[in-house]
């Protein structure tokens, strides 16, 4: 199997969504996938939603549209690395 910038580039986005849920919910998350669900694995609220897109905007030197975010991008840890991967 061969790894694409695409590839790296998007590990490098759910490394960084790990980190900033790391940040926001103040605990190790050891076994986060692109899968896990935010809001029903994680607990996420609309507070900590904001936490983390801010975390994000830092870690990965961008701004999030609020404007083109929807809550389908916010179901899973994948679908949120899809969007920011999108964006930028």
């Amino acid at each position: 199997m061969t790894v694409t910038a695409h590839d790296t580039g998007r590990q490098q986005i759910v490394s960084a969504i790990v980190s900033a849920l790391e940040e926001v919910l103040g605990q190790q998350l050891t076994d986060v996938t692109e899968q896990t669900r935010l809001f029903d694995d994680l607990s996420l609220d609309s507070t900590s939603v904001l936490g983390l897109l801010m975390a994000l905007e830092d870690a990965l030197d961008m701004q999030v549209d609020p404007e083109g975010l929807e809550q389908s991008h916010l179901e899973t840890v994948g679908s949120l690395a899809a969007f920011i991967a999108e964006s930028r």
